[in-house]
């Protein structure tokens, strides 16, 4: 079913206003979960961010590889071991994690990237590094959990980012980190920490001070009832994400997702969104348009999100944002 020209006039004018709130503003993406391994999802959602760059926003790439790295530690002989939801990293799964995400689908997501005409870059090497960070120190009942070669960020250089998005460059970040103090300039391969992906997101929305960032994942968003997708929050302010923490109904591998928001709009971050990577083109149905998709987290005092995904899915019946069959 083709759309009438009207509505297709409609959708780009309701674009409008938001591509020129957004011209020249840091929207980081980050990318991870099953998607990753999905590569017809994630060519879209590539397509989504060249997209933005076109457009004259400055999309910025952080992506995990979760699966990935726990189908080639298994084949290495390696079980995956988790302290507190963080993989414990020992120097040779280190290894595994930085391969995978530097090697296999950094190198993907850029080459792809590249093909559907986008020009984008990976920086995850000893001159093109954008990540710095020290070792993530976690204590239970008064002791220090041995985490290995886990980290946290704490420097994004800025200028580095900054110089590719203004040449309409996507910069594509894996989440690794170099851990400054005990890195050997002559050994490229030393250094490397293992940040999870929504914190380094979150580091890296927080310090270019981004205008949103957007955790894209494999599920509708936060959803009171997990089995019911009707039950899906379209808007949700850091003092209700709390509570749904407290009393459980965020749990497992949602509370880093959420706690990562929360983190980014405390450092000034001005949104912070959970939407669904299945969806056609769902980043950009999540940012030029009025409904948005998903859910966001947003500071106390803001507008709450209009319930949207199933309005702009019925009202597109078969199709995407653009009139194009949904691959």
């Amino acid at each position: 079913m083709e759309l009438a020209p009207e509505r297709k006039a409609s959708v780009l004018i309701e674009a409008l206003g938001y591509l020129r709130r957004f011209r020249h503003r840091f929207i980081v993406v980050k990318l991870g979960g099953s998607l990753v391994d999905n590569p017809q999802s994630l060519s879209q959602l590539l397509e989504d961010v060249i997209f933005l760059a076109t457009a004259g926003v400055w999309p910025v790439v952080v992506h995990g590889g979760g699966k990935s790295i726990d189908r080639t530690s298994a084949a290495a002989g390696i079980v995956t071991k988790k302290v507190q939801g963080r993989r414990y990293t020992d120097p040779a799964t280190m290894e595994i994690v930085a391969r995978v995400l530097r090697n296999e689908t950094n190198s993907w997501m850029v080459n792809e990237a590249k093909r559907l005409g986008g020009r984008a870059v990976g920086l995850h090497s000893a001159a093109l590094q954008s990540l710095f960070g020290e070792r993530l120190v976690l204590k239970e009942k008064g002791q220090i959990i041995d985490l290995g070669l886990v980290g946290q960020v704490t420097r994004v250089d800025v200028d580095l980012i900054r110089d590719f998005t203004s040449a309409g460059v996507i910069p594509v970040i894996p989440s690794l980190a170099y851990e400054t103090a005990t890195h050997d300039h002559s050994n490229p391969e030393s250094g490397w920490l293992n940040i999870n992906a929504d914190t380094a997101a979150a580091a890296v929305a927080a310090q270019l001070g981004a205008e949103k960032l957007v955790l894209v994942t494999d599920t509708p968003g936060v959803l009171i009832d997990r089995k019911d997708t009707s039950t899906l929050q379209p808007s949700l302010s850091c003092e209700r994400c709390r509570d749904l923490i407290a009393t459980g109904i965020i749990e497992e591998g949602m509370i880093p997702k959420v706690e990562a928001c929360l983190e980014a709009l405390a450092a000034g971050v001005g949104k912070t969104h959970m939407i669904d990577g299945r969806l056609p083109h769902a980043l950009l149905l999540e940012i030029f348009t009025r409904t948005g998709i998903g859910t966001e987290i947003v500071t106390e005092g803001e507008s709450a999100a209009v319930p949207a995904t199933s309005r702009v899915l019925n009202a597109l019946p078969g199709k995407d944002l653009f009139g194009i069959k949904p691959v």
